[in-house]
Protein backbone atom coordinates (compact mmCIF):
# COMPACT_ATOMS: atom_id res chain seq x y z
CA UNK A 1 0.00 0.00 0.00
CA UNK A 2 1.34 3.40 -0.95
CA UNK A 3 2.49 5.66 1.87
CA UNK A 4 0.11 8.49 2.78
CA UNK A 5 1.66 11.89 3.48
CA UNK A 6 0.29 14.70 5.63
CA UNK A 7 1.06 18.29 4.74
CA UNK A 8 3.10 20.01 7.45
CA UNK A 9 1.24 23.29 7.06
CA UNK A 10 -1.30 23.40 9.91
CA UNK A 11 -3.78 25.51 7.92
CA UNK A 12 -3.70 23.21 4.89
CA UNK A 13 -7.27 22.53 3.76
CA UNK A 14 -6.41 19.90 1.17
CA UNK A 15 -6.75 16.17 1.55
CA UNK A 16 -3.88 13.91 2.48
CA UNK A 17 -1.62 13.10 -0.42
CA UNK A 18 0.89 10.52 -1.67
CA UNK A 19 4.29 10.58 -3.33
CA UNK A 20 2.52 10.44 -6.69
CA UNK A 21 1.54 14.07 -6.21
CA UNK A 22 3.78 17.15 -6.39
CA UNK A 23 5.45 17.88 -3.06
CA UNK A 24 8.27 19.78 -1.38
CA UNK A 25 10.53 18.36 1.31
CA UNK A 26 12.57 20.68 3.53
CA UNK A 27 14.78 20.62 6.58
CA UNK A 28 15.56 23.45 8.95
CA UNK A 29 17.18 23.12 12.39
CA UNK A 30 16.52 21.07 15.53
CA UNK A 31 13.47 22.30 17.41
CA UNK A 32 12.17 21.10 20.82
CA UNK A 33 8.45 20.36 21.06
CA UNK A 34 7.64 23.32 23.29
CA UNK A 35 9.09 25.65 20.65
CA UNK A 36 6.95 24.15 17.89
CA UNK A 37 3.46 24.13 19.38
CA UNK A 38 2.56 27.73 18.50
CA UNK A 39 4.01 27.67 14.98
CA UNK A 40 2.22 27.49 11.62
CA UNK A 41 4.21 24.45 10.52
CA UNK A 42 4.27 20.99 12.08
CA UNK A 43 8.03 20.85 12.16
CA UNK A 44 9.51 17.49 13.12
CA UNK A 45 11.98 17.57 15.99
CA UNK A 46 14.87 17.36 13.54
CA UNK A 47 13.46 20.23 11.49
CA UNK A 48 12.01 18.12 8.65
CA UNK A 49 8.72 19.05 6.96
CA UNK A 50 6.76 18.00 3.85
CA UNK A 51 4.28 20.18 1.96
CA UNK A 52 1.93 20.23 -0.98
CA UNK A 53 3.82 22.33 -3.51
CA UNK A 54 1.17 25.08 -3.39
CA UNK A 55 1.26 25.15 0.42
CA UNK A 56 5.02 25.66 0.39
CA UNK A 57 4.67 28.44 -2.19
CA UNK A 58 2.01 30.11 -0.02
CA UNK A 59 4.31 29.91 2.99
CA UNK A 60 7.16 31.48 1.04
CA UNK A 61 4.85 34.20 -0.28
CA UNK A 62 3.97 35.10 3.31
CA UNK A 63 7.18 37.10 3.32
CA UNK A 64 5.98 39.22 0.41
CA UNK A 65 2.30 40.02 0.93
CA UNK A 66 -0.65 39.96 3.31
CA UNK A 67 -2.02 36.44 3.79
CA UNK A 68 -3.49 34.12 6.45
CA UNK A 69 -0.04 33.01 7.66
CA UNK A 70 1.34 35.02 10.54
CA UNK A 71 4.82 33.75 11.28
CA UNK A 72 6.73 34.66 14.40
CA UNK A 73 10.32 35.82 13.94
CA UNK A 74 11.67 32.40 14.98
CA UNK A 75 9.57 30.56 12.40
CA UNK A 76 10.53 33.03 9.69
CA UNK A 77 14.12 32.14 10.47
CA UNK A 78 13.29 28.43 10.19
CA UNK A 79 11.51 28.87 6.86
CA UNK A 80 14.35 30.94 5.45
CA UNK A 81 16.87 28.30 6.48
CA UNK A 82 14.74 25.48 5.04
CA UNK A 83 14.29 27.39 1.79
CA UNK A 84 18.05 27.29 1.08
CA UNK A 85 17.98 23.53 0.50
CA UNK A 86 14.32 22.73 -0.27
CA UNK A 87 13.80 19.71 -2.52
CA UNK A 88 11.02 19.54 -5.11
CA UNK A 89 9.24 16.53 -6.57
CA UNK A 90 7.06 16.55 -9.68
CA UNK A 91 3.95 14.40 -9.91
CA UNK A 92 4.48 10.89 -11.22
CA UNK A 93 2.35 11.77 -14.22
CA UNK A 94 4.70 14.61 -15.16
CA UNK A 95 7.79 12.45 -14.62
CA UNK A 96 6.36 9.83 -16.97
CA UNK A 97 5.37 12.44 -19.55
CA UNK A 98 8.85 13.98 -19.57
CA UNK A 99 10.51 10.55 -19.62
CA UNK A 100 8.56 9.68 -22.77
CA UNK A 101 9.66 12.98 -24.34
CA UNK A 102 13.29 12.45 -23.40
CA UNK A 103 13.21 8.92 -24.81
CA UNK A 104 12.09 10.33 -28.16
CA UNK A 105 14.79 12.99 -27.94
CA UNK A 106 17.46 10.35 -27.38
CA UNK A 107 16.23 8.35 -30.35
CA UNK A 108 16.50 11.46 -32.53
CA UNK A 109 19.89 12.46 -31.13
CA UNK A 110 23.14 11.87 -32.99
CA UNK A 111 25.52 12.42 -30.06
CA UNK A 112 23.93 12.44 -26.61
CA UNK A 113 26.03 12.51 -23.45
CA UNK A 114 25.29 12.12 -19.73
CA UNK A 115 26.54 14.51 -17.06
CA UNK A 116 26.22 13.14 -13.53
CA UNK A 117 26.56 14.40 -9.95
CA UNK A 118 26.22 13.22 -6.37
CA UNK A 119 22.43 12.89 -6.60
CA UNK A 120 22.67 9.66 -8.61
CA UNK A 121 24.54 7.98 -5.74
CA UNK A 122 22.37 8.94 -2.75
CA UNK A 123 20.35 5.75 -3.24
CA UNK A 124 23.63 3.84 -2.81
CA UNK A 125 24.09 5.35 0.65
CA UNK A 126 26.26 8.39 -0.10
CA UNK A 127 25.28 11.86 1.01
CA UNK A 128 25.00 14.57 -1.61
CA UNK A 129 26.41 18.06 -1.06
CA UNK A 130 23.67 20.68 -1.36
CA UNK A 131 20.51 18.69 -0.62
CA UNK A 132 18.49 19.24 2.56
CA UNK A 133 20.71 16.69 4.32
CA UNK A 134 23.79 17.36 2.20
CA UNK A 135 27.35 17.49 3.47
CA UNK A 136 27.91 21.19 2.76
CA UNK A 137 24.35 22.08 3.78
CA UNK A 138 24.80 20.55 7.22
CA UNK A 139 28.25 22.04 7.61
CA UNK A 140 26.95 25.54 6.86
CA UNK A 141 23.88 25.01 9.05
CA UNK A 142 25.96 23.92 12.03
CA UNK A 143 28.25 26.88 11.58
CA UNK A 144 25.35 29.22 12.43
CA UNK A 145 23.03 27.08 14.55
CA UNK A 146 25.40 24.68 16.29
CA UNK A 147 25.78 20.88 15.98
CA UNK A 148 22.67 18.84 15.22
CA UNK A 149 21.87 15.63 17.06
CA UNK A 150 20.08 14.46 13.91
CA UNK A 151 22.98 14.79 11.49
CA UNK A 152 21.94 12.70 8.51
CA UNK A 153 25.11 11.71 6.69
CA UNK A 154 27.31 9.09 8.27
CA UNK A 155 30.61 7.51 7.42
CA UNK A 156 30.37 4.79 4.81
CA UNK A 157 32.66 2.16 3.36
CA UNK A 158 33.44 2.79 -0.31
CA UNK A 159 34.08 -0.92 -0.89
CA UNK A 160 30.50 -1.75 0.15
CA UNK A 161 28.83 0.70 -2.24
CA UNK A 162 26.98 -0.70 -5.23
CA UNK A 163 25.66 1.01 -8.41
CA UNK A 164 22.13 2.40 -8.32
CA UNK A 165 19.37 1.94 -10.87
CA UNK A 166 20.55 5.15 -12.53
CA UNK A 167 24.13 3.88 -12.87
CA UNK A 168 22.86 0.67 -14.46
CA UNK A 169 20.48 2.53 -16.79
CA UNK A 170 23.28 4.82 -18.02
CA UNK A 171 25.42 1.76 -18.78
CA UNK A 172 22.54 0.20 -20.74
CA UNK A 173 22.00 3.41 -22.72
CA UNK A 174 25.70 3.40 -23.60
CA UNK A 175 25.53 -0.23 -24.70
CA UNK A 176 22.48 0.51 -26.87
CA UNK A 177 24.18 3.53 -28.42
CA UNK A 178 21.76 6.16 -27.16
CA UNK A 179 24.50 7.80 -25.08
CA UNK A 180 28.03 8.21 -26.43
CA UNK A 181 29.94 9.39 -23.37
CA UNK A 182 29.55 10.02 -19.62
CA UNK A 183 31.03 13.02 -17.83
CA UNK A 184 30.90 12.67 -14.05
CA UNK A 185 31.72 14.85 -11.06
CA UNK A 186 31.56 11.84 -8.73
CA UNK A 187 34.54 10.19 -7.09
CA UNK A 188 32.79 7.08 -5.73
CA UNK A 189 33.88 4.73 -8.54
CA UNK A 190 30.34 3.45 -9.16
CA UNK A 191 30.27 4.26 -12.88
CA UNK A 192 33.36 2.11 -13.44
CA UNK A 193 32.01 -0.61 -11.15
CA UNK A 194 28.78 -0.73 -13.15
CA UNK A 195 30.84 -1.60 -16.23
CA UNK A 196 31.33 1.66 -18.14
CA UNK A 197 34.59 1.41 -20.12
CA UNK A 198 37.34 3.90 -19.33
CA UNK A 199 37.20 5.44 -22.80
CA UNK A 200 33.49 6.18 -22.37
CA UNK A 201 33.90 7.96 -19.01
CA UNK A 202 35.44 11.26 -17.94
CA UNK A 203 35.73 11.46 -14.15
CA UNK A 204 36.45 15.15 -13.72
CA UNK A 205 37.06 15.06 -9.98
CA UNK A 206 38.95 11.77 -9.83
CA UNK A 207 38.14 8.28 -8.62
CA UNK A 208 38.60 7.00 -5.07
CA UNK A 209 39.80 3.66 -6.47
CA UNK A 210 42.47 5.13 -8.75
CA UNK A 211 46.00 6.26 -8.06
CA UNK A 212 48.68 7.60 -10.37
CA UNK A 213 52.43 7.93 -10.37
CA UNK A 214 53.66 11.38 -9.51
CA UNK A 215 56.72 10.79 -11.70
CA UNK A 216 55.58 8.96 -14.88
CA UNK A 217 51.78 9.43 -14.60
CA UNK A 218 51.05 5.68 -14.89
CA UNK A 219 47.56 5.00 -13.48
CA UNK A 220 46.38 2.07 -11.38
CA UNK A 221 42.80 0.97 -10.74
CA UNK A 222 42.49 -0.76 -7.38
CA UNK A 223 39.78 -3.03 -5.94
CA UNK A 224 39.94 -0.92 -2.74
CA UNK A 225 39.51 2.77 -2.03
CA UNK A 226 42.94 4.37 -2.09
CA UNK A 227 44.08 5.64 1.30
CA UNK A 228 47.36 6.59 2.94
CA UNK A 229 49.39 3.59 4.12
CA UNK A 230 52.68 3.34 5.95
CA UNK A 231 54.58 6.18 7.57
CA UNK A 232 56.14 7.83 4.55
CA UNK A 233 56.67 11.59 5.01
CA UNK A 234 53.70 13.65 3.75
CA UNK A 235 53.89 16.08 0.88
CA UNK A 236 51.24 18.75 1.43
CA UNK A 237 49.67 20.10 -1.76
CA UNK A 238 50.10 23.87 -2.09
CA UNK A 239 46.66 24.15 -3.71
CA UNK A 240 44.31 22.11 -1.48
CA UNK A 241 46.59 21.64 1.57
CA UNK A 242 46.02 17.87 1.61
CA UNK A 243 48.56 15.09 1.16
CA UNK A 244 47.78 13.28 -2.11
CA UNK A 245 50.48 10.62 -1.68
CA UNK A 246 49.27 7.13 -0.79
CA UNK A 247 52.49 5.63 0.54
CA UNK A 248 52.81 3.16 -2.34
CA UNK A 249 55.24 3.34 -5.25
CA UNK A 250 54.96 2.92 -8.99
CA UNK A 251 55.27 -0.65 -10.20
CA UNK A 252 56.57 0.34 -13.62
CA UNK A 253 60.06 -1.01 -14.21
CA UNK A 254 62.72 1.60 -13.57
CA UNK A 255 60.32 4.18 -12.12
CA UNK A 256 59.44 3.55 -8.46
CA UNK A 257 57.89 7.03 -8.22
CA UNK A 258 55.49 7.88 -5.37
CA UNK A 259 51.81 7.15 -6.08
CA UNK A 260 49.09 9.73 -5.50
CA UNK A 261 45.32 9.59 -5.23
CA UNK A 262 43.43 11.21 -8.12
CA UNK A 263 40.86 13.15 -6.07
CA UNK A 264 40.41 16.81 -7.01
CA UNK A 265 39.88 18.82 -3.82
CA UNK A 266 38.81 22.45 -3.55
CA UNK A 267 41.73 24.51 -4.77
CA UNK A 268 43.08 21.81 -7.10
CA UNK A 269 42.93 22.21 -10.86
CA UNK A 270 41.26 19.54 -12.97
CA UNK A 271 43.60 17.18 -14.79
CA UNK A 272 44.20 18.72 -18.21
CA UNK A 273 43.93 15.42 -20.09
CA UNK A 274 40.67 14.44 -18.39
CA UNK A 275 39.13 17.87 -18.92
CA UNK A 276 40.30 17.97 -22.54
CA UNK A 277 38.60 14.67 -23.37
CA UNK A 278 35.41 15.71 -21.58
CA UNK A 279 35.42 19.03 -23.44
CA UNK A 280 35.80 17.23 -26.77
CA UNK A 281 32.70 15.12 -26.15
CA UNK A 282 30.76 18.05 -24.69
CA UNK A 283 31.32 20.14 -27.82
CA UNK A 284 30.04 17.33 -30.07
CA UNK A 285 26.83 16.67 -28.16
CA UNK A 286 23.34 17.55 -29.33
CA UNK A 287 21.67 16.37 -26.10
CA UNK A 288 22.90 16.49 -22.49
CA UNK A 289 21.27 14.33 -19.83
CA UNK A 290 22.14 16.00 -16.50
CA UNK A 291 21.36 13.76 -13.54
CA UNK A 292 21.69 14.47 -9.83
CA UNK A 293 23.65 17.71 -9.96
CA UNK A 294 22.94 21.31 -9.00
CA UNK A 295 25.48 22.40 -11.65
CA UNK A 296 27.28 24.80 -9.34
CA UNK A 297 30.89 23.63 -9.58
CA UNK A 298 32.99 25.19 -12.32
CA UNK A 299 34.60 24.52 -14.73
CA UNK A 300 32.73 21.19 -14.74
CA UNK A 301 29.24 22.67 -15.13
CA UNK A 302 30.36 24.88 -18.03
CA UNK A 303 30.57 21.75 -20.19
CA UNK A 304 26.80 21.26 -20.32
CA UNK A 305 26.36 24.32 -22.56
CA UNK A 306 29.28 23.59 -24.87
CA UNK A 307 27.30 21.53 -27.40
CA UNK A 308 25.85 22.26 -30.81
CA UNK A 309 22.91 24.64 -31.16
CA UNK A 310 20.05 24.52 -30.59
CA UNK A 311 21.17 23.16 -27.23
CA UNK A 312 18.95 20.39 -25.85
CA UNK A 313 19.38 20.18 -22.11
CA UNK A 314 17.63 17.67 -19.83
CA UNK A 315 17.99 18.13 -16.06
CA UNK A 316 16.72 15.78 -13.36
CA UNK A 317 17.49 17.01 -9.87
CA UNK A 318 15.58 17.76 -6.68
CA UNK A 319 16.74 21.36 -6.48
CA UNK A 320 16.74 24.29 -8.90
CA UNK A 321 19.87 25.03 -10.93
CA UNK A 322 21.10 28.14 -12.71
CA UNK A 323 20.78 26.23 -16.00
CA UNK A 324 17.04 25.45 -15.67
CA UNK A 325 15.99 28.24 -18.03
CA UNK A 326 17.90 26.53 -20.85
CA UNK A 327 15.60 23.52 -20.58
CA UNK A 328 12.67 25.71 -21.60
CA UNK A 329 14.25 27.52 -24.54
CA UNK A 330 12.35 27.14 -27.80
CA UNK A 331 14.42 26.80 -30.97
CA UNK A 332 13.53 28.89 -34.01
CA UNK A 333 10.67 27.24 -35.89
CA UNK A 334 9.86 24.83 -33.03
CA UNK A 335 6.55 24.70 -31.18
CA UNK A 336 7.83 23.29 -27.87
CA UNK A 337 10.93 23.79 -25.76
CA UNK A 338 13.87 21.67 -26.81
CA UNK A 339 14.87 20.40 -23.37
CA UNK A 340 13.20 18.97 -20.29
CA UNK A 341 13.25 19.74 -16.57
CA UNK A 342 12.26 17.11 -14.01
CA UNK A 343 12.25 17.60 -10.25
CA UNK A 344 12.66 14.37 -8.31
CA UNK A 345 14.70 11.23 -7.84
CA UNK A 346 16.99 10.16 -10.67
CA UNK A 347 16.15 6.47 -10.14
CA UNK A 348 12.44 7.20 -10.64
CA UNK A 349 13.08 9.24 -13.77
CA UNK A 350 15.46 6.70 -15.28
CA UNK A 351 13.09 3.83 -14.51
CA UNK A 352 10.41 5.64 -16.52
CA UNK A 353 12.87 6.23 -19.38
CA UNK A 354 13.81 2.54 -19.49
CA UNK A 355 10.12 1.59 -19.37
CA UNK A 356 9.47 3.88 -22.32
CA UNK A 357 12.54 2.72 -24.25
CA UNK A 358 12.39 -1.06 -23.85
CA UNK A 359 9.62 -3.54 -24.50
CA UNK A 360 8.05 -5.07 -21.39
CA UNK A 361 9.87 -8.34 -22.06
CA UNK A 362 13.27 -6.69 -22.63
CA UNK A 363 12.81 -4.46 -19.59
CA UNK A 364 12.07 -7.41 -17.33
CA UNK A 365 15.03 -9.36 -18.70
CA UNK A 366 17.40 -6.42 -18.20
CA UNK A 367 16.16 -5.60 -14.67
CA UNK A 368 16.51 -9.27 -13.69
CA UNK A 369 20.05 -9.21 -15.03
CA UNK A 370 20.85 -6.06 -13.04
CA UNK A 371 19.36 -7.51 -9.86
CA UNK A 372 21.51 -10.60 -10.24
CA UNK A 373 24.78 -8.75 -10.69
CA UNK A 374 27.49 -9.66 -8.20
CA UNK A 375 30.04 -6.96 -7.47
CA UNK A 376 31.67 -8.26 -4.31
CA UNK A 377 34.46 -10.01 -6.20
CA UNK A 378 35.53 -6.68 -7.70
CA UNK A 379 35.89 -5.04 -4.30
CA UNK A 380 38.07 -5.85 -1.32
CA UNK A 381 39.08 -4.18 1.91
CA UNK A 382 42.09 -1.88 1.63
CA UNK A 383 45.41 -3.31 2.79
CA UNK A 384 46.52 -2.37 6.30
Amino acid sequence: MEETLVCSLKKCIQEKFTKRMPRVEVKSVDLPLDDRSHMMVNWAEDGQATFHDICWKALINSFKMDNPFTLCSREKELVQEARKSSEYFDSWEKVKFEADRVTRMMKDSQYAIAFTGAGISTAAGIYDFRGKNGKWTERDREKYFGPSQYRRHRDFCYEELRPTYTHEAILKLLQLGYIKHVISQNTDGLHRLSGIPRDKLSELHGNSFHEKCEKCQTRYERPFAVKKVGDSPPRICVHCHFDHRTGRNCERKGCDGPLMNTIINFGDSLEKRVLSIADEHAKRNDLVLCLGTTLRVTPACDLVEAGVRPLRLVICNRQPTSFDRMCYEVAEGASIHSGARVYGDCDHFMREIMTSLLSAEDLEEWEDEVEGKEYSRQRERPPE
